[in-house]
């Protein structure tokens, strides 16, 4: 099985006998790939960037994850499963593995006993610092690229 979500998550992709697809005109499309290349790249700086440290691009989007989690340091691994679009049993054993290499940490959760907490290790924040700082670099160099073609893609719809 696959740790991505179903085509069920994407509604608008679900055959509808009803509605009509937008018809695209060949600038629509060049814009739509060139903002799909300039992710792409941006993923493999990312991913490279993470195996500079000696993680995985999942280990580090766990550790932002759990960084950059609303309010809180420490997140349950229900809540890392789905910041990661992961199952459940998935998202356990990345976390096995983050614990292995001593950048996170389980603690009981004070309020209930039963739930796990996860927490970044002083490893876990020094690595996740360094890797955030060599992307928000790198988004600063791309980002006036990445606006020019949200922009374009804006008109698309309207």
């Amino acid at each position: 099985m696959s740790n991505h979500a179903s085509p069920r998550a994407f509604p608008a992709l679900r055959d509808d006998a009803m509605a009509k697809p937008d018809k695209l005109l060949k600038p629509q499309y060049e814009t739509l790939a060139a903002f799909r290349y300039a992710l792409r790249r941006f993923l493999h700086f990312s991913e490279n960037a993470a195996h500079s440290t000696g993680i995985t691009a999942q280990q580090h989007q766990a550790l932002l994850a759990i960084k950059g989690f609303p309010g809180r340091d420490r997140i349950t691994v229900g809540e890392l499963a789905e910041r990661l679009q992961l199952r459940h049993h998935s998202a356990v054993g990345l976390i096995d593995r983050l614990v292995l290499e001593k950048l996170v940490a389980r603690s009981p959760s004070p309020e209930d006993r039963r739930r796990v907490l996860i927490g970044l290790t002083r490893r876990g924040e020094n690595v996740l610092e360094k890797l955030t700082s060599a992307h928000r670099k790198q988004l600063v160099r791309i980002g006036p690229e990445i606006r020019k073609l949200l922009e374009r893609l804006g008109g698309i719809e309207g």
